[in-house]
């Protein structure tokens, strides 16, 4: 049992109160740098409307009012292209099934934003989000307050981190966006296509910026394929996950 300090004990097991904790670091981190809070919930956007408001609104005297915005459009991957800038945070509540959050889950490296996917029932797959926070049950939770208690402490674990400056300055937050990167490895840096001039080039967004890459080792690319760069050439074709 994990005392939360919010509505006393919320029998969450050991291994969950690590990941909030992990989460809450790494939140604190990115609002400590300038992160906006993008909040994704196609399913249940009362959910998203929640964690914007929780973040934003300092109910408790003396906390901090969070940037962080409920993303409710047509076509919410398209809204967060144009807004999410590298060093944002994308929070998205559903459950792992969900194509649409499936799909700016995979966009979200490139973007260079940190992920974190909150929800029930089965778990995403290993690397879906940079950190993931899950009720194990069958069935349910979606809107029994499971999922509120989840976010309300990490809404308060956030800014016990902010009580503790040197948390904030004591490690910087390198190669969190779940893919390799060019100064650890030669695998790649995830990119998404954003033009394409010509056959053989495309323009590219990544976590550094945009840039100019060769495409002909992967052939024909399009404007939202997702690709893997080095050395000013991409080198591998991602193809989206079955359902995304």
């Amino acid at each position: 049992m994990v005392d939360t300090g919010v509505g006393g004990a919320a029998g969450l097991d050991a291994g969950l109160g690590e990941d909030l904790a992990r989460a809450a670091l790494a939140l604190a981190r990115r609002f400590a740098a300038g992160a906006t809070m993008w909040c994704l919930a196609p399913a249940w956007p009362e959910h998203a409307r929640h964690v914007a408001v929780e973040f934003v609104h300092p109910v408790i005297m003396g906390k901090r009012a969070l940037p962080a915005v409920s993303v409710v459009d047509p076509d919410p991957v398209a809204a967060l292209r144009a807004t999410v800038r590298a060093g944002d945070v994308l929070v998205a509540i559903s459950p792992a099934d969900d194509p649409v959050v499936q799909s700016a889950m995979r966009r979200a490296g490139a973007w260079g934003a940190t992920t974190l996917w909150i929800g029930p029932g089965r778990r995403p797959s290993v690397g879906a989000a940079d950190h993931v926070l899950w009720i194990d049950v069958t069935g349910g939770a979606a809107h029994d307050g499971r999922l509120v208690l989840l976010y309300h402490v990490l809404w308060e674990l956030t800014h016990v981190c902010f009580e503790h400056p040197g948390l904030l300055a004591s490690a910087e937050e390198v190669c969190e966006l779940g893919t390799a990167c060019v100064t650890c490895a030669d695998e790649g840096l995830l990119a998404e296509v954003v033009t394409v001039p010509d056959a053989t080039a495309a323009s590219v967004r990544t976590a550094e910026g945009e840039a100019m890459v060769d495409t002909t080792i992967v052939g024909p690319v399009h404007p939202g394929d997702l690709v893997l760069v080095h050395a000013g050439s991409a080198i591998a074709l991602l193809e989206e996950a079955e359902g995304a």
